[in-house]
């Protein structure tokens, strides 16, 4: 996965838009100096259950354990891997329950992309439908037993070069190991599951176990577009919004999500005053592919692509932005963003009034 890993090298300034017209603001971002938008200030909440992380190593290049841990409770998992050996493989995801009673696995909301050689389609694509939601269904782990998460997902083929890119939230009501398995397209999981070793990680050191898979984001001031102007939010960039800490359940070493992936932002955006005002994504790291859930005077519609007419965007910084949608002032909005699969990060979001 591409990664952003510097940090911003410099506050975003805080003030002195004052020569930014309104006429100017409503031609468009492109119009703007992004570097010199002032930064809106918000807090940051960390809330959710425990976020499994499986992105390490990336390229796998023999059959193992991924990524495995005990987890009981509300649980996402977020896995992104490449099978870069020369013959196809499984990705499995498997629960084991070691208790004794069965254990309920609700999974509520989910999202797959792959497997397929596009891995910036993928990311976007396993983003897009984990925001647009879907049917919730029931996961029953006997006691002494194992299921999959997704048996659609353990039965299909990823072939050499291929990615595989998933998000699944689900609550478990009995501890259960979660366990992604890289494997042969033939053979017994479980059997499997219990001899395979857990692969090394990789110079990036990106799995781990982090404690609040959601972050809550609340500006320190009400939005009015004719006081304010134009302004920008700064998200994934370890500076004004910093990457979670966890460890590393196969290891018990501690890690970092270089870029936040997996963790999901709630974004309200109160406003009052006249008039519209658009939001607009620029991404900051370089190409970025995704999506962003919008929920607008209560009512949640679908996802917004990012960008919306090609399948990536980011090679020019300055000018490239996606358009999220025109709101009324004084009018509720909610939106949730998530870094995607195969993204680089961080990525500002662009508030300008009408």
């Amino acid at each position: 996965m591409k990664r952003m890993l510097h940090r911003v090298l410099a506050v975003l300034l805080i003030s002195g838009m004052a020569g930014v017209s309104s006429a100017m603001a409503a031609a468009g971002p492109e119009n703007l100096d992004i570097l010199k938008l002032p930064e809106w200030q918000v807090t940051s909440s960390t809330y959710g259950g425990k976020l499994l992380l499986s992105d390490s190593p990336e390229f796998v290049t023999a059959d193992a354990i991924l990524y495995q841990d005990k987890v009981e409770g509300d649980v996402r998992l977020f896995f992104h891997h490449v099978n870069s050996s020369p013959s196809p493989k499984r990705l499995v995801v498997l629960l084991e329950n070691d208790g004794a009673a069965p254990a309920n696995i609700t999974v509520y909301q989910y999202g797959i992309g792959g497997p397929g050689l596009d891995w910036m389609a993928i990311g976007k694509a396993a983003q897009t439908a984990y925001l647009a939601g879907g049917n919730i269904y029931l996961v029953k782990v006997p006691a002494h037993g194992a299921e999959q998460l997704s048996t659609g997902l353990g039965e299909t083929q990823v072939r050499p070069n291929m990615l595989v890119n998933g998000i699944f939230d689900f609550k478990a009501d009995r501890p259960v190991t979660v366990k992604v398995l890289m494997m042969p397209v033939t053979g017994d999981i479980r059997k499997f599951a219990r001899r395979a070793p857990v692969a090394p990680p990789d110079q990036y050191q990106l799995r781990g176990t982090f404690e609040g898979k959601d972050r809550l984001l609340v500006p320190l001031k009400v939005y009015n577009p004719s006081e304010h102007g134009p302004v920008a939010l700064t998200l994934a960039d370890n500076y004004l919004d910093q990457y979670a800490e966890g460890v590393d359940a196969t290891t018990g070493a501690r890690v970092v999500n270089y870029g936040n992936y997996g963790i999901v932002y709630r974004i309200f955006l109160p406003s009052d005053g006249q008039g519209k005002i658009a939001y607009f994504l620029n991404p900051r790291g370089g190409d970025y592919a995704g999506a962003m859930g919008i929920k607008y005077r209560h009512v949640a519609g679908a996802p917004v692509p990012t960008p919306e007419a090609r399948t990536a965007f980011g090679a020019d910084k300055l000018t490239d932005f996606a358009q999220l949608g025109r709101f009324g002032a004084g009018e509720s909005l909610w939106l949730t963003f998530s870094p995607p699969g195969a993204s680089n990060l961080p990525v500002k979001l662009v508030i300008l009034p009408e």
